[in-house]
C-alpha cells in the first residue's frame, strides 16, 4: 500500500479512503495529468491495456438521468445498448457527457474511479477484470491512478457481469 501524494484533491482523497477501507491491497500511482487518458497513460508509464480498466459512467436519456458506473478493460468495449440498457431497465442510454460526469461525481474524464462514488450509482464490473491479479483504475483525479486487487471492486459493492463488454476490434 502506498500513501497518497500530499496535494491530492478532495475527490481523490475520498477515493483513496474508499479503497483503503476495503482492506484489499492497492498502490497509488501519481501521474502527470497530461497522461491521464488510458492509451496515453499506458504508453507513457508502461502499463498494459490488458490490466487497465476504464470506469465509464452511463446515463439514461430521461429528464432526470439514471446513472450507472461500468468498469471494463481497455482492450474491450462496453456493451451499452444491449447489456447495460437491460441491467438498468431503461429504454435509451448513452455515455454520460463530461459535464454530467463532473456534476454527479466531481470527477473529470481520465480520472473517474469506482472508489468513492455515490452509493446510489450502481457499479457493474466486467467479469474479465476478475481474472486479473491487479488492475489499474482512475483515482478520482487526473493525477492519480490506483493499482488494485479486483476483490476491492467487490468489497465496494461492484456487481460482476458476464459479457458487460465485448472484445475491441
Amino acid at each position: 500500500m502506498s500513501d497518497a501524494p500530499a496535494d491530492v484533491d478532495p475527490i481523490a482523497d475520498r477515493a483513496l479512503a474508499a479503497v483503503a477501507a476495503t482492506g484489499e491491497p492497492y498502490d497509488v500511482v501519481t501521474i502527470d495529468p497530461a497522461f491521464a487518458d488510458t492509451a496515453a497513460f499506458c504508453e507513457h508509464y508502461g502499463y498494459g491495456l490488458d490490466i487497465s480498466a476504464n470506469c465509464l459512467l452511463v446515463a439514461s436519456r430521461d429528464d432526470d438521468p439514471q446513472l450507472a458506473a461500468c468498469l471494463v478493460l481497455a482492450t474491450t468495449r462496453l456493451d451499452v445498448n444491449r447489456v447495460v440498457r437491460k441491467l438498468m431497465g431503461v429504454r435509451k442510454l448513452s455515455f454520460a457527457p463530461a459535464e454530467l460526469t463532473l456534476e454527479r461525481t466531481g470527477m473529470q474524464l481520465g480520472g473517474v474511479t469506482p472508489f468513492g462514488l455515490d452509493p446510489a450509482i450502481p457499479l457493474h464490473v466486467d467479469a474479465r477484470i476478475m481474472a486479473c491479479e491487479r488492475v489499474i483504475v482512475g483515482g478520482g483525479s487526473r493525477s492519480v491512478k490506483l493499482l488494485v486487487a479486483p476483490s476491492a471492486l467487490i468489497a465496494i459493492g461492484g456487481q460482476v457481469v458476464e459479457g458487460l463488454a465485448n472484445e475491441a476490434g
